[in-house]
């Protein structure tokens, strides 16, 4: 086939595109921006565009398909002329659908924790031989891209993001994947921009549960009051399979999953992965494999990147960086390094940076999320705001916002260095969190200035 995608430089666009390249289609892209790791990644394949912008010469009658990134513009003149010429258009859900359409599709969908569960399902897959195409949303050890779609695979694994497909299609993504086996981590309101309360957003995943296949299997959080609620009122054709925390101890900063009395050590830690783990388990469970087999590999599993990655550790300090940016994923990654290491200090540093986190009504959500810290510390950049055409926030309402009267509050990324710096680094994790990277901060560098 010959592919052109309009905004390549997209997390999964650049991904899906060398996905297909390395099948050996024949593969063109263009974007206004390309940052790394898209650039460098689109360049080693060769299919980095020649030059930055639009140009409607890119898209001709010899083309079999365009695939449209969420980055364009309604008004793309490249989108503008594909429509002209009749060419046929998928978004990267429409074409991950059609190119799985015969295969089993395992979907996992929430607002936190797909993209562990994903990784933590294909892992094991990977460990057991078992071949799989998927898209996952990071970088995973022991894989080089992160989408792969193949004509032998049985299993198709897909993290189901509930933000909108294309600038033409505005459905949710994991709305268009209809799949045979599918899993609700979490619900946690996201995504205000376009889905402007709380029940508009709970609907999605309503929809969601519509669209699995008819004799398929929903696996959902039952610790989730919103999902439990959701998923027992779906329909009644399709089978039914809640988790929890999976039964456990921790010993000495070492997590070992207790499973029919024999102890499985494992190397991610928190309540929420060990939810994430038995959803996972339980996902693989559907498709043949024993829970023994899935612990034992799991074992290996050190998670997805920047999900509680150890930047660098001693003796008595651990550094982690982490994804987390909305309310609840800020809580469950404060509170698994706390209960991992309960005698240790541990301060935690968080940027608000999504369209969310940094709108003034939104913000009252962060309220006890950085409670089980012993130090907090929150920062956000006013440039960022009115890049993103947002009202001004004050460092006073964020202060309020997260309702403890000792965080810390800063509009400069190099005040935020100087605080962790000001800090005697024993006995004392770090653990800093953020969709963004502190306008240039340079965790790994910041690690070996520390310890």
């Amino acid at each position: 086939m010959r592919v052109h995608f309009i905004a390549i430089g997209g997390s999964a666009m650049h991904n899906l595109a060398i996905a297909l390249c390395k099948k050996g289609h024949k593969v063109t892209g263009s974007d206004d921006e390309i940052f790394d790791p898209a650039k460098s990644r689109l360049e080693k394949y060769g299919i980095l565009p020649k030059t930055i912008g639009w140009d409607i010469n890119n898209v001709s009658e010899d083309l079999d398909a365009v695939i449209l990134g969420m980055h364009a513009k309604k008004d793309n003149p490249e989108l503008i002329k594909a429509q002209e010429k009749g060419i046929k258009i998928y978004s990267y859900p429409e074409f991950l659908y059609e190119m799985s359409k015969e295969k089993t599709r395992i979907v996992i969908g929430g607002s936190h924790g797909k993209t562990s569960i994903t990784a933590m399902i294909l892992h094991v897959l990977n460990k057991l031989d078992i071949d799989t195409d998927y898209m996952v949303g990071a970088q995973l050890e022991g894989f080089e891209v992160m989408v792969k779609i193949s004509e032998g695979s049985k299993y198709m694994v897909i993290e189901g993001d509930e933000y909108l497909t294309s600038p033409i299609d505005l459905r949710p993504k994991f709305h268009l994947y209809q799949p045979n086996i599918a899993l609700i981590s979490g619900i946690a309101w996201d995504h205000i921009n376009v889905f402007p309360t709380f029940e508009i957003y709970v609907d999605q995943f309503r929809i969601f549960c519509q669209m699995i296949r008819e004799n398929g299997s929903l696996i959902y959080c039952k610790e989730d009051e919103i999902v439990k609620k959701v998923s027992e009122e779906s329909r009644n054709d399709i089978e039914k399979f809640p988790y929890s925390i999976i039964p456990h101890k921790i010993e000495n900063g070492k997590t070992f999953v207790i499973w029919k009395k024999k102890e499985y050590p494992i190397e991610v830690f928190g309540k929420h992965n060990l939810m994430n783990l038995y959803g996972a388990m339980l996902v693989c469970a559907r498709i043949g494999v024993r829970n023994e087999d899935f612990l034992r590999e799991i074992g290996s599993f050190t998670g997805a990147s920047k999900r509680l990655e150890l930047v660098k550790k001693n003796k008595t300090v651990e550094i982690y960086k982490d994804f987390a940016h909305s309310p609840s994923k800020l809580k469950a990654t404060v509170s698994a390094l706390k209960e991992q290491y309960p005698d240790r200090k541990l301060i935690a540093v968080m940027e608000l940076h999504t369209f969310s986190s940094l709108n003034a009504e939104f913000l009252l959500q962060y309220n006890g999320s950085m409670d089980m810290a012993d130090e907090a510390v929150v920062y956000f950049n006013p440039h960022t705001i009115a890049h993103k055409g947002l009202t001004e926030i004050t460092k006073d309402q964020v202060f309020e916002a997260f309702g403890r009267r000792d965080i810390k509050v800063f509009t400069e990324s190099k005040d935020v260095v100087k605080e962790i710096k000001s800090h005697k680094w024993e006995d004392t994790n770090l653990l800093m969190m953020s969709s963004g990277n502190f306008d240039g901060i340079v965790f790994e560098d910041l690690a070996d200035q520390l310890i």
